[in-house]
């Protein structure tokens, strides 16, 4: 039985730099990083590791809210479609950084979309 993505991908340690590099993007991008002005992103980082980790596979410590409520208010503020796609880009260039195989991004950028409904309360 193949190893789950979570192990593939370099467990904790890989998880807590993706988080780390892909909000250093995020926070620079003008077109989303108002969405943060509020946030306190140390919170924010330990939320979206505990997340990725339970996403692929790994220790399920998750306490956040599900991704419906928790950009509800985000969608209400004009969260949309570009919004999602630019996170997205920045994962995926977090990923090829981070010098992530092909393979094992493809498999993130699934999850990744699989979440589109939710994240935009379609």
């Amino acid at each position: 039985m193949p190893a789950i993505l979570y192990e593939r991908i370099g467990g904790e340690v890989a998880v807590n730099s993706a988080v780390d590099i892909f909000y250093r993007k995020v926070l620079s991008d003008d077109s989303i990083s108002h969405f943060f002005d509020s946030t306190d992103m140390g919170e924010q980082r330990a939320k979206q590791k505990s997340f990725l980790t339970m996403a692929f596979g790994g220790p399920n410590n998750y306490t956040g809210s599900d991704l419906r409520s928790a950009h509800k208010a985000l969608v209400e503020n004009g969260l949309g479609e570009a919004h999602f796609n630019s996170v997205a880009k920045h994962l995926q260039d977090t990923l090829s950084e981070l010098k992530v195989t092909d393979d094992l991004i493809t498999e993130v950028m699934a999850i990744a979309a699989s979440t589109h409904d939710d994240v935009l309360n379609l």
